[in-house]
């Protein structure tokens, strides 16, 4: 029997059945879903803080911070929801040892296929809030700052209501900061310059925010969604969490669905659903948003959304963006959009992210107008991966490689001069930006 799973219009599959007395659902099946889900109004308004605390009744334990909560974190084996995968409790551990530690929730979500942390920040505004004070108090810090990407008003607008309901919080000094809106701004080191008054740009270089981060303090960065099941762990246990998803990656996840789905929007997933019980493409789909990679009906029928069984793929789970691509759109059309627009967001340190990414995408522009260019990108995919100032041209190499071989059909059709399929976009490209770096 597969995972329960669901969306935010409320359909449903069946779930295993246990019993939990303090499951968060209220149903006292520790298995059943949604999870962060649970309660939201589905009319748009954000959860105000007394529905809240009758939905999660628990008090947050007052005695179990430091290492109390950090060692429940790590039983519960959390990974950072927000593309990585890294062990929550070993940053938690790594930034408790150090002094003054800042806790900085990541709600850029500058991908365009996800929509998960938006919908957290405007409807669970208090979920986020008890996972970030949670934390500051599980590593010792006395601030706290969510950073929002600038264009998302609705998510401002509920973390200052829900930090307006609260009042005081004598546990952790808490701000929100506006973050530009680029694709690259909200990864971790990109979201440390920039509250260090810098502009937000990534780096691979050491140290990292862990060592030095706001203010040259020990910082602690982890986005939305994993301080919102940081919450949930700290009331209702690791083996709470652990009664779904898999042994290495337990837990539940927000997935962004968009493209040919019935229903598209944000769900809620144990971790190691079968990905076929969750979408059913008939051409290809895209996971794990713009640095994803597609993956074709055949690859979508024998795995499951965990890491584990997509990492021999050459593809991740990433930030849980799963677009589906119809028989009427083309695939070497939608990667060459996406391409485009990624050469328009690099941050402009390095050759290969500012040449290399910007010759991806024009040869791939050719190839889909009908020249052969697949060896040229081939080779330039090996000189491009791994040479950046950042993982950014790593990532616009992993779509390019898996669109080459999941639509080598649609290539020979193409050079061959064939009638192309495309019909429709279905890949969301929103326009450049055009903002400044800080």
């Amino acid at each position: 029997m597969s995972p329960a799973s669901e969306t935010m219009d409320g359909t449903t599959t069946p779930a295993m059945a246990a019993t939990v007395p303090t499951a968060p659902t209220a149903t006292g099946d520790p298995t059943a879903l949604p999870r962060l889900l649970a309660g939201l109004d589905r009319s748009g308004r954000p959860m105000p803080l007394a529905v809240h605390r009758r939905l999660y009744p628990a008090p947050l334990p007052p005695g179990r911070a430091n290492h109390g909560l950090i060692a429940a974190v790590e039983r519960s084996g959390l990974r950072g929801r927000g593309g990585a995968a890294f062990p929550t409790a070993r940053k938690l551990r790594a930034v408790s040892e150090g002094r003054r530690p800042v806790v900085v929730v990541n709600g850029c979500e500058g991908e365009p296929a996800s929509d998960k942390d938006k919908v957290l920040l405007q409807l669970a505004p208090h979920l986020v809030l008890d996972g970030a004070l949670l934390a500051a108090a599980a590593v010792g810090a006395g601030e706290v700052v969510i950073g929002v990407d600038r264009h998302a008003a609705a998510a401002h607008h509920a973390l200052r209501w829900a930090l307006a309901e609260r009042g005081h919080e004598p546990a952790a000094r808490v701000r929100i900061e506006a973050v530009p809106h680029h694709y690259v701004a909200g990864e971790e080191s990109a979201l440390v310059h920039w509250l260090n008054g810098g502009p937000a740009t990534p780096t691979i270089t050491p140290p990292r925010p862990s060592e030095i981060g706001v203010g040259r303090r020990p910082t602690l960065v982890d986005n939305v969604e994993t301080v919102a099941h940081l919450a949930q762990i700290a009331r209702y246990g690791p083996e709470w969490f652990r009664s779904l998803g898999t042994a290495d990656e337990p837990g539940t996840m927000l997935v962004t669905l968009s493209g040919d789905v019935s229903r598209p929007g944000v769900s809620e997933v144990a971790v190691g659903t079968p990905l076929a019980a969750v979408v059913q493409p008939r051409r290809a789909v895209l996971l794990g948003g713009y640095y994803g990679s597609w993956l074709s009906p055949g690859q979508v029928a024998g795995v499951r959304l965990c890491n584990a069984d997509l990492r021999p793929l050459g593809a991740g789970v990433g930030c849980g963006a799963i677009v589906v691509l119809p028989p009427d759109a083309c695939g070497l059309g939608e990667t060459a959009r996406i391409m485009s627009w990624l050469a328009g967001e690099t941050a402009g340190q390095c050759g290969p992210c500012v040449n290399g990414v910007a010759a991806i995408a024009t040869a791939m522009d050719q190839l889909h107008d009908g020249h052969d260019t697949v060896a040229q990108l081939r080779r330039w995919a090996e000189q491009v991966e791994g040479r950046g100032a950042c993982r950014f041209p790593d990532g616009a190499v992993r779509l390019l490689r898996s669109a080459l071989d999941v639509f080598d059909s649609d290539i020979g059709r193409h050079l061959d001069g064939l009638p192309c399929d495309a019909r429709r976009s279905i890949v969301s490209v929103p326009d450049s930006s055009g903002e400044p770096w800080l």
